[in-house]
């Protein structure tokens, strides 16, 4: 095989054991909130520096209100943690956030984490059980920060995520800065799969006597396997049938009445088999699969089970000693691994999972092939869209107010265009909001400057289009409260803003239009009161800044538009920036005259 866990996860071998000894001291270790070691690495004589976070098996530190604790994280603190797609922010257990930013602001101060960085030393956050989890949104807050990118080692921890919390981190490209070490019948990997409950309890309790040293021998809990397990297996199944295209609406409906847990895998997965083999796993799909089937009681006795689910969450330690003794590794992304995949005893219908798995990953792969041969098309309808803007500039009107009067043969093939090209761009939405393509396609540069191209250039028909037949009669204005803007306009300036670190909403240059038309119909029913003031202003800094960057045409300004006609019917008192738009306006109509290019 060849191949160490080390090479497998981007880190250096000698760092895992002694990480893991720490985890494992830190989490024994309540009175501290973390504990600091640097390791040295024989061969190069670099070090690296391990914070590992202690753990709590109380109840009120796992569990919480609503179920599974679920809490939407705060996007100031992750701002990445949210789907482009949406809007939708990622969900995380509420119990280990809070947890978080206990520490937070005593791990940002340490003196340990701040030589670290000046030094450009590796950092690695660890943390075993419940300290897990610490550890991964400590790894994600300093990803976030842009600082040396951190490693993240986590030893029997439960989840934290959902699946925007997964698909955010191997869209930035963070995946593999996170590995996680899972017995094969550990429960407390699995635990957060089912819902808070009385099992729940008698686990951590019995952790948590057993960890406190007040009783060396706690009597084991019985009976949770089961039911851990059973709605482990719901969540598996469920994704299972996803993964394999069934549209049954009957699962919908299941859904419906049987709250699944929200949670699931992210990052690389090392699977310990219990015999000294150690598989590799960065598919997230098929480390769902694994968790739970590779747990399956199977013709074992059931309270055999229970025990040794207990057990190997203490284990840990001597599992991978003799593990990275032996370093026999297989990677499963790596190609069939028949014989490993045996030793971790996964059924004919577990493996089926797996293909399916699999199948799913290399189709998301050929979606975007095709999506290739789709920008053809995209790109043909646009070069249409930049002829019609361009000849209707030419004749002095401007193709904003050309498209709303409709009274050209060009304006009727412009709509055309615009129709085709909002059914491709909504088919890319389906196909995203079914994670249909690969999860760093709203990332691609060239993915992002097409469809700001598309948004600029087509959005503003798709505005004229709406006040010309006074849809805001019916449906109110076309952005202001949550309109009926398209929700493909919105994902594509999200992924615009998000490159660019923008405030999300801020990159609105496309909405110039529906902001004019909107407030030419609110002026005539309330007047000049201080709210709309305060949008008319608005609209002015915005038209300075847009055409100074030039991502807004300055068609706009040309005699005969919209916005020059409106503009001028304004009071003088209501236009602080009249010099400066006047200058622009009269710039436009000295190029006009002289025939330049606009």
């Amino acid at each position: 095989m060849g191949e160490t866990v080390g090479n497998l996860i981007g880190l250096n071998d000698e760092v895992i054991h002694p990480a893991a000894n720490l985890a494992v001291e830190a989490h024994n270790s309540p009175s501290k909130q973390f504990l600091v070691k640097k390791i040295k690495i024989r061969h190069d004589l670099s070090s690296v520096v391990v914070f590992a976070f202690s753990g709590s098996m109380l109840p009120k530190d796992w569990s919480g209100q609503p179920t599974f604790a679920k809490t939407e994280i705060a996007t100031g603190e992750f701002r990445s943690l949210t789907s482009l797609n949406d809007g939708g922010d990622a969900v995380v257990n509420g119990s280990f956030l809070r947890r978080f930013k206990d520490v937070i602001g005593n791990l940002s101060k340490a003196k340990e984490l701040k030589e670290a960085t000046e030094k450009k030393r590796q950092v690695v956050f660890a943390g075993y059980s419940s300290g897990g989890p610490i550890a991964i949104l400590a790894t994600l807050y300093f990803l976030e920060k842009q600082t040396p990118s951190p490693r993240c080692l986590t030893f029997g921890s439960p989840l934290v995520g959902d699946r925007i919390f997964g698909h955010a981190l191997r869209r930035e490209g963070w995946s593999d800065y996170f590995t996680h070490f899972v017995m094969k019948y550990d429960i407390i990997p699995r635990i957060m799969l089912s819902p808070s409950s009385t099992e729940h309890e008698q686990i951590l309790d019995y952790f948590k006597s057993k960890f406190d040293r007040k009783n060396i021998n706690p009597a084991p809990p019985s009976g949770f396997y089961l039911t851990v397990m059973g709605n482990a297996s719901s969540v598996a199944s469920y994704e299972a049938c996803r993964l394999m295209g069934c549209r049954n609406p009957s699962l919908d409906i299941i859904k419906s009445f049987i709250e699944l847990s929200p949670y699931r895998p992210s990052g690389t997965y090392v699977f310990c088999t219990g015999n000294g083999n150690l598989v590799v796993v960065k598919n997230p799909n098929a480390v769902l699969q694994i968790l739970i089937h590779c747990a399956e009681l199977g013709e074992s006795n059931t309270a055999e089970v229970e025990k040794r689910s207990l057990d190997e969450h203490s284990a840990y330690l001597s599992e991978l000693k003799d593990c990275l003794g032996m370093q026999a590794v297989v990677s499963l992304d790596g190609g069939p691994a028949t014989a490993t995949l045996n030793d971790l005893g996964l059924s004919p219908q577990a493996m089926l999972c797996l293909q399916a798995a699999e199948e799913f990953e290399n189709r998301r792969s050929r979606n975007l092939e095709n999506f290739r041969k789709y920008l053809e098309k995209v790109e043909v309808e646009l070069e249409k869209m930049r002829k019609y803007k361009e000849n209707a500039q030419i004749s002095r009107l401007g193709y904003y107010d050309s498209f709303k009067l409709q009274n050209e043969d060009d304006d009727f093939h412009a709509n055309v265009s615009r129709l085709e090209l909002a059914g491709m761009w909504d088919e890319i939405k389906e196909m995203l909001k079914e994670f249909e393509l690969p999860d760093d396609f709203e990332k691609k540069r060239e993915i992002i400057d097409l469809g700001t191209k598309y948004r600029r250039l087509v959005e503003p028909l798709d505005i004229a289009n709406f006040y010309r037949h006074s849809k805001d009669k019916e449906t109110g204005a076309y952005v202001i409260g949550g309109g009926p803007r398209p929700k493909r306009y919105r994902f594509i300036q999200r992924w615009l803003e998000h490159d660019e670190k923008e405030e999300f909403g801020s990159r609105s240059e496309s909405l110039f239009w529906a902001d004019v038309e909107q407030l030419g119909i609110d002026i005539k029913k309330k007047g000049y009161v201080q709210e709309i003031e305060e949008r008319i202003q608005q609209v002015e800094r915005n038209l300075i800044a847009w055409i100074g960057d030039r991502s807004l045409d300055d068609d706009v300004l040309l005699e005969n538009s919209t916005f020059v006609k409106w503009w001028r019917d304004l009071p003088p008192q209501h236009k602080p920036k009249s010099d400066r738009i006047e200058k622009l306006i009269g710039e436009m109509s000295e190029r006009v005259t002289q025939g330049t290019k606009i």
